[in-house]
C-alpha cells in the first residue's frame, strides 16, 4: 500500500518513513510538481485536513490515501503562541533556527527560564471515502536556554515531563516513544488499516 505525505519537510518526512514501516511511503514531490498550499484553517486539525485534501485532489488517484500533519507548539504563559503559526513564527519562509530564536526572545521578554508547554500533532488522512483526523499531545516545559542539536523545530527549547533533557539531547529512540506525534502516529495506524483492509 502506497501512503503519499503531503509535506515536503525533511525532518517530518524521515519521522514518518521510520514509523510506517511496512508501507510504501512518498512525498508529494517525489511522484508531482510541487505546489504551495495555503494553510487557511483555525486550528491543527483543519490545516492537516486542508493539505491531504489538496494533494489528494491534485492525485487524481481515487486508490491513493494520502497523509499529512499539522503540528507545534504552544506556550500559555504567552497567550498560546506560536500555536498553528509554529512552522512560519518568524514569518513566512523564516527558517526552524528563527522561528526558535523569536520564541525564546519572547520568553525572556518576559525574564521567564521555563514554563508549561504543549505540542499538538494533528495527523489528517485522504481517501475516496473522506477525511479523517486524529490527534496526539506532548505536555512538559519551555525553556529560554535552548540544549542539544538532535530533532528539528523547537526541540532544543522543550523538555518533555519526565526528563530533565530537551528533545534536542535526547535519542529519537527515546522521542520516539512518547512524541506527540508518535501518539498520533498510533492512532492513524488503526485508521491505516482500517482503510486498507476496506480497499481488499
Amino acid at each position: 500500500m502506497r501512503i503519499i505525505l503531503a509535506s515536503s519537510n525533511r525532518g517530518k518526512i524521515a519521522e514518518f518513513k521510520a514509523y510506517l514501516k511496512g508501507y510504501e511511503v512518498l512525498s508529494f514531490d517525489e511522484i508531482m510538481e510541487p505546489f504551495e498550499i495555503e494553510e487557511y484553517g483555525k486550528s491543527f486539525k483543519e490545516n492537516a485536513i486542508i493539505k491531504s485534501r489538496a494533494v489528494f485532489d491534485r492525485l487524481n488517484d481515487k486508490s491513493a490515501i494520502v497523509l499529512s500533519d499539522d503540528s507545534g507548539i504552544s506556550v500559555p504563559v504567552l497567550g498560546g503562541i506560536p500555536g498553528i503559526f509554529s512552522a512560519r513564527f518568524a514569518g513566512k519562509g523564516a527558517s526552524a533556527k528563527e522561528n526558535l530564536e523569536l520564541l525564546v526572545k519572547k520568553l525572556k521578554e518576559k525574564k521567564i527560564q521555563t514554563t508549561p508547554a504543549f505540542y499538538t500533532a494533528a495527523i489528517a488522512l485522504s481517501t475516496s471515502k473522506g477525511d479523517f483526523s486524529v490527534h496526539g499531545w506532548m505536555y512538559g516545559l519551555a525553556t529560554s536556554n535552548p540544549k542539544g542539536d538532535n530533532g528539528f523545530g523547537y526541540d532544543p527549547m522543550f523538555i518533555p515531563e519526565g526528563f530533565d533533557k530537551t528533545l534536542g539531547e535526547l535519542e529519537t529512540s527515546v522521542k520516539e516513544e512518547f512524541s506527540h506525534r508518535s501518539r498520533a502516529l498510533k492512532l492513524a495506524m488503526i485508521l491505516l488499516k482500517t482503510l486498507t483492509k476496506e480497499k481488499r
